[in-house]
């Protein structure tokens, strides 16, 4: 599927969840945008709506899940603070969108997710407790964002020869097919057996054998001792595994280190997990002209997103703004 495409299906599917009612309600404002307040309450929404659909598009990578929810997390406020200012300038230049843009994109999600089934989306929004119309208000505001930003996206020069060269020097080893490597892994369940054993001590516990594997500590007797998965009675030993055989988080921490290399400690659903690099054969790496195109689309996009970037930067200066350090207090927080 097509990236932008698929952006927009992810975007479109975000809003499902629109009316559901908080499961902490909260009247505090966290921020003010021209005189119109964003409500602690929306920004929970926000964040929990995003989350939903984060948690089905990672659901086989838990690293990847919670650094995306950590941004989604970090970034709620401003993202409703940008789309306010966004609205604003829309109705400012006297915008107007047509209905057929958003029918269009509405049965877009229901071809795509739903299989064409529309009644299945109206099942789904009736069960987070909102309405077609509600749903449709929603499109129309994320559909106003995505056309002031792609409005702003400006001119610039096409990727140079230089640039591509660099960009896929940098990238190749996303694009190289049949890595392996050997790993060695020292498990710490987050929810031990032990009585008083937490995610915190648990943790801790990960942290300090990792500190003393650099101290020189020998990584396989620690393993004997503390780990709890199926290689521990073999020092943690792996066999040789292609990189694509093993989860995302633990592969792509392994391949960025050097042979001998200790991974920091690994965040996954139910375990911290050290990664020892003890060899590593590196696959055929694709010629550049393979991907040239591809590495164009992508400077080009990176481009417009600076571009955008800039342009938000300078528009957010036209528009008053207060954000509240906390949704309980009056108290502006320093701009």
């Amino acid at each position: 599927m097509n990236p932008l495409r698929h952006s927009l299906i992810l975007l479109i599917a975000a809003t499902f969840c629109s009316s559901a009612p908080a499961q902490q309600t909260s009247f505090g404002i966290a921020a003010v945008v021209d005189g119109v307040p964003i409500m602690s309450s929306e920004v929970a929404q926000n964040i929990r709506e995003r989350e939903q659909m984060l948690m089905f598009q990672y659901q086989n990578d838990p690293a990847k899940l919670k650094k995306e929810l950590a941004l989604v997390r970090e970034g709620a406020l401003e993202n409703l603070i940008d789309r306010e200012i966004l609205l604003a300038e829309f109705r400012k230049m006297g915008g107007v969108i047509m209905p057929r843009y958003i029918d269009e994109q509405i049965n877009t999600i229901i071809r795509d997710v739903f299989k064409g089934n529309r009644d299945a989306l109206v099942d789904e929004l009736a069960k987070v407790g909102t309405s077609m119309k509600k749903y449709r208000e929603e499109q129309e505001k994320m559909f106003i964002m995505q056309v002031m930003r792609q409005r702003h996206s400006g001119e610039h020069p096409p990727a140079t020869p230089r640039e591509v060269q660099e960009y896929y020097d940098k990238n190749v080893d996303k694009w190289r097919e049949g890595d392996q490597i050997k790993i060695s892994t020292i498990t710490i369940l987050k929810f031990a057996p032990e009585s008083g054993s937490t995610p915190e001590k648990q943790k801790k516990i990960a942290e300090e054998l990792r500190t003393k594997i650099l101290q020189g500590a020998d990584f396989a007797a620690l393993a004997k001792t503390f780990s709890r998965d199926s290689h521990s009675e073999n020092g943690g030993a792996w066999e040789w595994m292609y990189k694509t055989d093993l989860m995302p988080a633990i592969a792509d921490a392994a391949m960025s280190l050097k042979t001998g290399g200790i991974s920091p400690v690994l965040d996954m659903e139910t375990s911290y997990v050290i990664v020892s690099c003890d060899a590593k054969k590196l696959g055929a790496a694709p010629s550049l002209e393979q991907y040239r195109a591809e590495i164009e689309r992508m400077i080009n996009a990176e481009k417009s997103k600076a571009n955008i970037d800039r342009w938000m930067e300078s528009v957010r200066k036209k528009h008053v703004i207060k954000r509240f350090q906390a949704t309980t207090t009056k108290t502006p927080a320093a701009q």
